[in-house]
């Protein structure tokens, strides 16, 4: 099992989206990008690596570097002749992760259920065609995802992408859809059904499921909420190996705890 999968649009479809858009700073745009190629699980990369990543001519990738270098985003590393993300780039993201005072209310039920289903319970919120896990609880069972804090997950194939689609609105969840069209049509038509399947069963079961559908042994059931505060829509799910999580223990005796976990955020 691979540690994440990103689904995010191709910067190049953004970019031509942006061009409507005078107010639009594109070398901003740029440089935000090349912050985001780092993923959860990698300390360094080349300018050639973000350049693939962010697609980007690499004479323009060094110029940026070398700027957020500069200004503390990113740090060279000489042995390596890599970037890794400077400390300022993890002030930001501290700062961001403190205001959530719901990840410290969540974390000892999200625990309490992690260690019940010998699986692992996340938190997340939207990033653009992902998710990203903001909390992360697993139980002591050796056999658990191996996904942390800062992962990011496809909005489309998991269960907490498919149950924050079956929350979000219409307006939302069309333009989300859209998106992900357009990163691979010849898997649109499956991907499409899965998500409608997802959005029904939604409100038919009360959680979004993926077994299997994001990656073949992996199992997992999924509820998303906007908190009464006003704040953005949060997902929260639980899953693990499918061998070791079956979709009916899942749905019997996970699903009631979850959605009593999701109860008692909501009111938050």
């Amino acid at each position: 099992m691979t540690d994440e999968l990103s689904e995010d649009e191709p910067p190049a479809t953004r970019q031509s989206n942006a061009k409507e858009d005078r107010h639009f700073v594109t070398a901003l745009a740029r440089g935000l990008e090349i912050l985001s190629c780092f993923r959860s699980g990698e300390k360094m990369l080349g300018n050639q690596e973000l350049a693939d990543r962010a697609k980007l001519p690499k004479s323009t990738v060094s110029r940026l570097t070398y700027t957020l270098t500069k200004l503390g985003y990113l740090q060279y590393v000489d042995e390596a002749g890599k970037y890794r993300l400077g400390t300022a780039s993890l002030a930001l993201g501290s700062a961001m992760l403190s205001k959530l005072d719901i990840r410290q209310y969540a974390r000892p039920y999200m625990q309490e259920l992690a260690d019940f289903s010998h699986a692992t319970v996340s938190l997340g919120m939207r990033d653009r065609l992902s998710m990203i896990y903001v909390e992360n609880c697993r139980s002591q069972a050796a056999l658990t995802l191996r996904l942390d804090v800062g992962a990011r997950i496809p909005i489309a194939l998991t269960a907490m992408g498919r149950a924050y689609l079956a929350e979000t609105s219409n307006a939302e969840r069309n333009d989300i859809l859209d998106r992900v069209r357009e990163l691979d049509e010849t898997k649109w038509p499956a991907i499409r059904e899965g998500i409608m399947r997802s959005v029904e069963e939604y409100h038919r079961l009360g959680c979004c499921t993926s077994f299997g559908d994001w990656q073949h042994d992996v199992n997992a059931i999924a509820v998303a909420f906007r908190p009464t505060n006003g704040s953005s829509i949060l997902s929260i799910n639980c899953g693990g190996p499918a061998f070791n999580l079956s979709s009916d223990f899942l749905l019997n005796e996970v699903k009631p705890r979850l959605l009593d976990l999701v109860e008692r955020l909501r009111r938050l």
